[in-house]
């Protein structure tokens, strides 16, 4: 059993950065994915990054890339999204999710939202122009 808390979120001009961290309880990363989306009104959950924990290969959606970096903090159980250059577009409720790495037969499971096993509660990112 894991638990996942978001937190860092808020209101934010275009152009800034942010940092949003996602803390874990219950059992060690140590096996998981650990997975950032993000859902806009009305729009389908978003793929942003992920990090395989314990070997720290990490993922990114080409929509994102350039823009967002995902560091762990492996002391704290604690896994981030930094996100630069904020737009507009970026506003959504910001997610993070872990899934287990073993037995994986698709390539692209860590940026397919229902192959996650855990989701944390979401903070609200809002960018204004």
């Amino acid at each position: 059993q894991v638990q996942l808390v978001e937190s860092g979120g808020g209101l934010v001009q275009a152009g800034d950065s942010l940092r949003l961290s996602c803390a874990a309880s219950g059992r060690t990363f140590g096996g998981y994915a650990m997975g950032w989306f993000r859902q806009a009104p009305g729009q389908e959950r978003e793929f942003l990054a992920t990090i395989y924990w314990t070997s720290g290969v990490r993922y990114y959606a080409n929509s994102v890339k350039g823009r967002v970096t995902i560091p762990k903090d492996n002391s704290k159980n604690t896994v981030h999204l930094e996100i630069n250059s904020l737009k507009p577009d970026d506003t959504a409720v910001y997610y993070c999710a872990a899934g287990s790495v073993l037995n994986r037969r698709l390539n692209d499971w860590y940026a397919r939202a229902s192959q996650y096993d855990y989701w944390g509660q979401g903070t609200q990112v809002t960018v204004s122009s």
